[in-house]
C-alpha cells in the first residue's frame, strides 16, 4: 500500500493545502484534534525524522513556525499550540511517514498529553548522557 501522504504530496488524494514549497507541504488534518489542525510534511519520504536530510529538516521546523504564526493571527481560536511529532510507531506515530503536527490550543479544549514521568538519578542521567555525547561526536 502506498503512503497517504506521498499520495497527497503527488496530488492523488485531495487535500487542503495551506504551504508548499520544493521541500514541504504543509495541509489541514483531515482528523484535527481541534479546529486549525495542520500538518508539516516533507516531501521526501522517510518514516522518521532522522532519515531527512539536514536542510529538509531544518525546512519542516521553519515552516511550521511559519504556520503556527500564520493560525494565530487568524480567526482560529488559538491561545496556544502544540507542536508535535511522533518519531516512530512506538511513540505513536500512526503515519509511517516523518510529520509535524501543529495544534491550535485553547484553554478549556478538554486535550491533555499527559506522561508518567519518574525523576532520574545523577550517575542514570550522567550515563545516559554520555552515551549521546559519544554518538554525536562519532557521527560529526
Amino acid at each position: 500500500m502506498a503512503c497517504i501522504f506521498c499520495q497527497i504530496i503527488e496530488g492523488k488524494i485531495p487535500s487542503h493545502k495551506v504551504y508548499e514549497d520544493d521541500l514541504v507541504m504543509a495541509f489541514m488534518d483531515a482528523y484535527p484534534i481541534n479546529p486549525g489542525h495542520v500538518l508539516v510534511v516533507p516531501k521526501q519520504h522517510s518514516e522518521l525524522v532522522s532519515g531527512l536530510p539536514a536542510e529538509t529538516a531544518g525546512r519542516l521546523f521553519q515552516v511550521a513556525q511559519t504556520v503556527e504564526t500564520a493560525i494565530r493571527a487568524s480567526g482560529v481560536r488559538c491561545d496556544a499550540s502544540n507542536l508535535v511529532l511522533n518519531n516512530g510507531q512506538a511513540a505513536g506515530q500512526e503515519i509511517p511517514h516523518a510529520h509535524l503536527h501543529i495544534i491550535p490550543r485553547h484553554r478549556g479544549d478538554g486535550i491533555r498529553f499527559q506522561f508518567q514521568q519518574k525523576k532520574a538519578g545523577r550517575e542514570e542521567l550522567d550515563s545516559i548522557a554520555l552515551e549521546i555525547i559519544e554518538k554525536i561526536i562519532s557521527t560529526n
